[in-house]
C-alpha cells in the first residue's frame, strides 16, 4: 500500500510504512473496508463524526462500477443490533455500513452448537442479551459446564487477578470457557479498560480451555466475506481488494495479516501512547521504532480515520 500523500515511515529490517493524512488516494483500491468500532468510530463516549464521514464517501465511490461495501467487524459482547444503537447515540450515521458483526454474534453461534449447556455468565448484566432467544441455562458458576465470559463484573476497577480463584475452580473441573470478546484492554474517555481477553488470557495460563470468538482469529473475517457475499451477487472481492482498518496490533492487524488482508492502523486508539498522540494537540510523528518492536505489522498507519 502506498499513497501519494503518505509520509513514508521506515521500520528496521522491513519496507517503509506509510503515514496517510487520510484515506481518499487508496479507496479505488478497496472493494470492501472491514471496519472496527471501538477506537475508530468512537472512543467510548464520544462519537468521531469525520470517520463516519470517510466510510460515507468510500461506499459512495463509483456508483457505476462494483459496489464499496462497509461491514463493521466489532469485538463487542453484544448482538449487532446492540451495537448499532450505540452507534446510533453517538451520531455514527447508518449510511456509513452495510452491516455489522460482532464476536457477540459469533459467540451466540457457538452456544447454539450446545443447546441446553449449563452456562455460567462471567460478565456484566449489560451484556445479558447475548443470552436472549438461545437453549440454554444460566447457573451458578459451580453448576456451569461452561463459562461465557464477556468483560469483568466491574471494569473500572477490578483486575485479572480478581478472578484467579474462580478460574482455578473451573479449571479443577475442566470447565471450557467461550470468550465473548478478545481484547484485552479497550479505550473509554482516554483510559485503557480491561476486557474479557485478560479474564481468558489469566484462564488460559493456567491450562484452560478457551475458544475465542472475534479478531483476530479466522472465523470472523470469514463471516464477514459471508456477509459481503450476500449483499453482492457477483460475490465477495479478492481478498486484495479488502482493507482491514483498526487501532489494535494485536487483533486487528495480526488478524489482517494471518487472514492474508491488508490493514490500516489508526493512532488515535489504544497505541496512542506509545505512537505520542495521547494528546489532543500532538501529531504523529516517527513511528519506525516502535513498529519496529512489533510482532506484526500494518500495511498503512493514520492518525484518525478521515477521508
Amino acid at each position: 500500500m502506498t499513497a501519494s500523500s503518505a509520509a513514508a515511515v521506515p521500520a528496521q529490517g522491513r519496507a517503509a510504512v506509510p503515514v496517510l493524512a487520510g484515506i481518499a488516494d487508496i479507496a479505488p483500491r478497496y472493494d470492501l473496508l472491514l471496519c472496527d468500532v471501538w477506537g475508530v468510530l468512537h472512543d467510548g463516549t464520544v462519537g468521531h463524526r469525520a470517520a463516519g464521514e470517510a466510510l460515507i464517501r468510500f461506499r459512495r465511490l463509483d456508483p457505476e462500477g462494483r459496489p464499496r461495501r462497509v461491514i463493521l467487524v466489532s469485538n463487542a459482547p453484544r448482538p449487532w443490533p446492540g451495537v448499532q444503537r450505540i452507534l446510533d447515540g453517538y451520531g455514527v450515521p447508518r449510511e456509513a455500513y452495510d452491516a455489522i458483526l460482532t464476536s457477540g454474534d459469533l459467540t451466540r453461534d457457538l452456544i447454539a452448537r450446545r443447546a441446553g449447556a449449563a452456562i455460567y455468565h462471567l460478565g456484566p448484566e449489560r451484556d445479558g442479551p447475548i443470552f436472549e432467544g438461545l437453549d440454554l441455562d444460566l447457573v451458578p458458576a459451580e453448576a456451569a459446564d461452561l463459562v461465557v465470559c464477556t468483560g469483568l463484573f466491574d471494569d473500572t476497577r477490578e483486575t485479572a487477578d480478581d478472578y484467579r480463584a474462580a478460574l482455578a475452580a473451573f479449571r479443577a473441573r475442566a470447565v471450557p470457557m467461550i470468550c465473548a470478546n478478545p481484547d484485552l484492554v479497550v479505550e473509554r474517555d482516554r483510559k485503557l479498560i480491561p476486557c474479557a481477553g485478560l479474564i481468558a488470557a489469566a484462564y488460559a495460563e493456567i491450562g484452560g480451555e478457551v475458544v475465542y470468538a472475534g479478531k483476530p482469529y479466522r472465523p470472523v473475517y470469514e463471516a464477514a466475506l459471508e456477509k459481503a457475499a450476500a449483499l453482492d451477487a457477483a460475490g465477495p472481492p479478492d481478498r486484495a481488494r479488502v482493507l482491514a482498518i483498526g487501532d489494535a496490533l494485536r487483533t486487528d492487524i495480526a488478524g489482517a495479516a494471518a487472514f492474508g488482508i491488508p490493514s490500516l492502523l489508526v493512532a488515535r486508539g489504544i497505541h496512542a501512547e506509545e505512537l505520542g498522540v495521547l494528546g489532543e494537540h500532538e501529531r504523529l510523528g516517527d513511528a519506525a521504532d516502535w513498529l519496529a518492536r512489533q510482532s506484526v505489522h500494518p500495511d498503512a498507519l493514520i492518525e484518525r480515520l478521515v477521508w
